[in-house]
C-alpha cells in the first residue's frame, strides 16, 4: 500500500459510517423505532467513527506517525462502538427473569447525573434496551450494528497496514 492509500481506506470508512447512521436515522424517523441509550451509545460511536476518518482522510499522512495515530484511534473508536453493540447483544440475549429493571431515560439522566455516571448507568443495561423492536434475517438491530462495526474496523486496520516497515 503506497503512502497515499490512506485517503482512500479512510474514505471509505467515513462513507460506511455516513451509511450506518443513515440507516440509523431512517429507522427512527421513518419507521418510528426510537433508541435506547445503548442505541444513542452507538451513534455517538459511529459518528466519532466517522470524524477520525474524515480528518484523516483530508490529512493523508504520508509519514507513519500519522498513519499509526489514525489507525490506533480509528479502531479505538470502533472498538469501543463494538464493545457497545455486542453488550447491547448480550443484554438482549437475557432470559426474561434476568433481564435488568428500566431506569430513568438518557436525557433525565444527562440532566441530573455527571458524565461519568451516565455512562456507567447505561454500560450497566436496563429493561428497555432488552426489548427487541425490529429483526432482520433473524438479526436484531445490535447484532447488526456489531457487524457493521467489524467491518468498519477494516478501514484503520487497513490504514494501519500501510506503515512502510524499516
Amino acid at each position: 500500500m503506497t503512502s497515499s492509500a490512506v485517503r482512500p481506506a479512510a474514505l471509505a470508512g467515513f462513507i460506511f459510517c455516513v451509511a450506518m447512521m443513515a440507516v440509523a436515522l431512517g429507522l427512527e424517523h421513518i419507521m418510528g423505532l426510537e433508541p435506547c441509550p445503548l442505541c444513542v451509545f452507538q451513534r455517538v460511536a459511529v459518528i466519532a467513527a466517522g470524524i477520525v476518518l474524515a480528518i484523516a482522510a483530508i490529512h493523508n499522512p504520508s509519514g507513519n506517525v500519522g498513519k499509526v495515530i489514525y489507525g490506533v484511534l480509528g479502531l479505538a473508536v470502533v472498538g469501543t462502538g463494538a464493545f457497545i453493540a455486542g453488550r447491547h447483544v448480550w443484554l438482549q440475549s437475557l432470559p426474561a427473569d434476568q433481564v435488568p429493571t428500566c431506569g430513568p431515560g438518557l436525557e433525565y439522566m444527562m440532566d441530573i447525573l455527571p458524565m461519568q455516571e451516565v455512562v456507567a448507568m447505561v454500560l450497566t443495561g436496563s429493561g428497555e434496551c432488552a426489548e427487541i423492536d425490529f429483526m432482520l434475517l433473524g438479526l436484531s438491530l445490535p447484532a447488526w450494528t456489531l457487524i457493521g462495526f467489524l467491518l468498519l474496523a477494516i478501514s484503520p486496520l487497513r490504514i494501519l497496514w500501510s506503515v512502510k516497515k524499516r
